[in-house]
């Protein structure tokens, strides 16, 4: 075990995304933060029922082995925050029992509901925009809840709590129920003025107001560990309320360097667009698909989501049943570069619905090539390069789009997260943007849950003090576009 001085303070981000979890712990010293893994595990999804679900009591599992693993480590966290993706959730009784599983948002149970809503005249989208501000996904939470309740009308008709993902790990942590807002903004069922539950909308849906619990800000204390989950753990810590949304989390964390940049929160998904004070529910950006996702301190996100990493990742997974093994990152990464310098080159569309969930990523890529009449990539390579290429030239529809709906000139793209170490897409990113892209810090998202509770306990300032503390403590890489 490390022994660590008597009173040092850490904290402790449970992140959780699509493909893999961790614990990170962050100490602050002579002003800038040192991040220490001591706990990581993999997930993802699986069919059970018919859909696609999470496995929501191996995640808790895993965040009691993981704050565990925390303390062996020498660590005891004055805070604990918790981050994870947006849009699903689950539904509680009112004895606190989970009613059915957590379904996964690249479930198939929401397709066609947008056109049964607007067919029946209950709610067209451009309304459903300019209310909540949220761009259309078939999978936003409010089409879920629909779905829902034509396949088990009775789980609506017992549930008394809806919790999305972090506030159901919350939960389990502290006992208390409640709805943080970065996340809750993603289910389309949140004014973009209010920053509160929109009733008439819920009312329209058919949906029961009174699962859903007060929106709370991210920033403050939730309350302190449950007492059979501190003996667990060997430590008793409070519960901060980060953005639990993690892209929330992650675009605390990017070192712009003026407010005409543009963020790039580079994962399974890639988020790219601007931090604003104000929405945008303009016809024009629901026509273009950018949505408002709330932010810290009521800040909006304005961006547009991209399929991100989301397709490589499915294509080194189907390489490794392919080969015996699987080919690792640098691997890929050299692989299309060589790809690259022997002349190839094709694109698909890396928004398209066909890359959600396809039987065979590889398959999928293979055939949208050939049906575009482009040289069909066979080689791991030629895949690598012909994803991290479409990845980079949606990013640069997405810059344009973002300057023509801001009318603001991006200065640069910053990039945090896992993609971030890509360097090779970071310069494919810059060339198709013609813009500086700024590459780093790679746990951007551990690293924004980590900020939020460090200004809650007052060893920061603020979010601008926070910032520069980012910018002290981590190399960030600049790749210049080639003429």
């Amino acid at each position: 075990m490390l022994i660590r001085s008597e009173g040092h303070l850490c904290h402790a981000a449970v992140d959780i995304g699509a493909s893999s979890g961790r614990v990170i712990v962050g100490e602050l010293e002579d002003g800038r933060i040192r991040l220490t893994e001591t706990y990581r595990f993999e997930n993802g999804v699986a069919e059970r029922g018919g859909h696609l679900c999470w496995d929501v009591d191996a995640l808790w599992q895993n965040v009691l082995g993981g704050l565990a693993a925390t303390h062996d480590a020498g660590f005891s966290p004055q805070s604990v925050g918790v981050d994870t993706w947006a849009v699903d959730f689950v539904l509680l009784d009112g004895k606190g029992a989970r009613l059915g599983d957590a379904v996964a948002y690249r479930d198939s149970r929401t397709d066609g509901i947008r056109e049964e809503l607007e067919d029946s005249g209950v709610l067209g989208f451009d309304e459903h925009y300019a209310r909540t501000g949220i761009q259309y996904q078939k999978f936003n939470t409010a089409y879920q809840l629909v779905a829902l309740g034509r396949e088990r009308p009775e789980f609506l008709r017992d549930a008394r709590s809806f919790l999305m993902i972090p506030d159901y790990l919350n939960y389990l942590l502290t006992g208390i129920e409640t709805n943080e807002y970065t996340n809750a903004s993603t289910t389309a069922l949140v004014g973009a003025r209010s920053m509160d539950w929109d009733d008439e909308l819920i009312g329209r849906l058919g949906l029961p107001r009174r699962i859903f619990h007060p929106v709370r800000m991210p920033g403050g204390p939730l309350g302190r560990l449950r007492a059979d989950v501190s003996r667990r753990v060997g430590f008793d810590c409070e519960v901060i309320l980060p953005a639990t949304h993690d892209t929330g989390s992650a675009w605390l964390s990017v070192p712009a360097k003026d407010e005409s940049s543009a963020y790039l929160s580079s994962g399974t998904w890639s988020l790219l667009g601007t931090e604003r004070r104000d929405a945008i529910t303009t016809p024009q950006a629901a026509a273009a698909n950018f949505t408002n996702e709330g932010g810290y301190e009521g800040r909006f996100r304005f961006l547009k989501n991209i399929m991100g990493l989301w397709m490589i990742q499915g294509v080194r997974n189907e390489l490794g049943l392919l080969e015996g093994v699987r080919p690792g990152w640098d691997e890929l990464v050299r692989a299309a570069e060589e790809a690259r310098s022997g002349g190839f080159r094709s694109l698909v569309d890396a928004d398209a619905p066909r890359f959600l969930a396809p039987a065979s990523m590889i398959g999928e890529v293979r055939a949208a090539c050939e049906e575009s009449g482009q040289a069909v990539p066979q080689m791991a390579g030629e895949l690598a390069l012909t994803v991290y290429d479409s990845l980079a030239a949606d990013y640069a529809r997405a810059v344009r789009g973002l300057e023509s709906l801001t009318g603001t000139a991006c200065a640069s793209v910053n990039v945090v997260g896992g993609g971030s170490s890509n360097q090779y897409l970071n310069q494919a990113t810059a060339d198709a943007c013609g813009l500086p892209v700024l590459a780093g810090p790679t746990e951007g998202t551990a690293l924004g849950n980590l900020m939020v509770q460090l200004i809650a306990s007052g060893e920061l300032a603020d979010l601008e003090a926070a910032r520069a503390m980012v910018r002290r403590s981590f190399e960030v890489r600049e790749f210049l576009p080639r003429p």
